[in-house]
């Protein structure tokens, strides 16, 4: 526990020199605009309006941006205070309650970790905590996840499922409107939900740093809550811009797989989480994931609906996962020079 960032940045002035990003990578001082023309999708409208300009929306959200905003989602606004609650109960118990749950076992299903599941193999280190457990089916993982705070498990197990339906219902009209057959996005391609709950404490100089480096999601879809404070950045034409919280919406990111589903139709986009000096900032993101052994390949409908090649060859999740993991740590230790 005591290499958790949260255990000892409180009485820092500087930061230490395993966290002081590369000159290229970390954000400086420059100041990221907002993002201005961000794609909020009102979902209710997909029921009580035309379904089909819903559709239109978030198809074109995920070519030209890669995420999107939705709001009226369905998932109850008391549900999320109280989620978002239990996360910042959980993240400020002592130490000694949460001390059982930090491992840098992968395989477990549920456990605390801080800056990345590689921690004890990389050179540069996030300045993030995380609680990470698999959530669906949720009756058969929710006896693994915390029993404290009190209430832990019903509140964010309910959460979970509501989330989870959520991702499904924007992935039904994804399916529709790539004309997709019906039941696409079912089973194989959905089949695990992993939930990551970050805690970003404030950070002495946070110019140096970064609470997550750039990257775009390698899973099928993910459900983004950030609380009330910015931190959460995309790459839009080659400049960083900042995406605002907004009361109880949901940020939505395009995964790789569904890229290469799509054959390049729909982008992935490719973002950052940068700290600040003066608040704690908590989110919570839910990935909605392939089985490992899925197949990956560009739908072969919409390779001949299109009259072009595919871009991506057939490869298993798995083998994906593995081969990015891999590629991220020599891009790490390279910037350091023990490669």
């Amino acid at each position: 526990m005591e290499k958790m960032v949260s255990s000892w940045c409180n009485t820092l002035k500087s930061i230490p020199q395993d966290y002081v990003f590369p000159e290229d990578t970390r954000p400086g001082d420059q100041i990221v605009p907002i993002l201005k023309n961000c794609p909020m999708i009102d979902l209710e409208k997909a029921v009580s309006g035309d379904r089909n300009d819903v559709i239109r929306q978030v198809l074109q959200a995920s070519q030209d941006f890669g995420f999107f905003k939705v709001i009226n989602h369905g998932v109850g606004e008391d549900l999320i205070k109280d989620t978002i609650g239990m996360v910042k109960e959980f993240f400020n118990m002592t130490n000694e309650d949460k001390a059982s749950l930090y491992s840098l076992d992968s395989y477990k299903s549920c456990r605390m970790y801080t800056s990345s599941f590689k921690y004890d193999r990389e050179s540069i280190h996030q300045w993030r905590d995380v609680l990470i457990h698999f959530c669906h089916p949720l009756d058969e993982l929710v006896d693994t996840w915390p029993n404290n705070p009190f209430k832990y498990r019903d509140v964010v197990g309910k959460f979970s499922v509501e989330v989870r339906n959520l991702s499904l219902r924007i992935l039904e009209m994804i399916r529709e409107g790539l004309e997709l057959k019906p039941g696409y996005f079912r089973d194989e391609l959905t089949g695990v939900q992993l939930m990551t709950l970050n805690h970003y404490p404030p950070c002495p100089d946070p110019s140096l740093t970064l609470g997550i480096p750039k990257h775009s999601d390698r899973n099928i879809i993910t459900i983004l809550y950030q609380d009330n404070v910015c931190g959460f950045q995309v790459l839009k034409d080659g400049q960083w811009v900042g995406v605002e919280p907004f009361a109880n919406a949901f940020v939505v990111n395009i995964g790789q797989q569904l890229k290469i589903i799509s054959n390049g139709k729909l982008e992935s986009v490719e973002h950052r989480v940068v700290t600040n000096s003066k608040e704690p900032r908590y989110t919570i993101a839910s990935f909605i994931i392939p089985h490992g052994d899925t197949i990956i390949e560009p739908e072969k409908t919409l390779v001949e609906k299109d009259n072009c090649h595919p871009l991506y060859q057939p490869f298993q999740y798995k083998d994906f996962v593995r081969a990015l993991e891999e590629e991220h740590l020599c891009e790490i230790d390279a910037t350091h020079g023990s490669v």
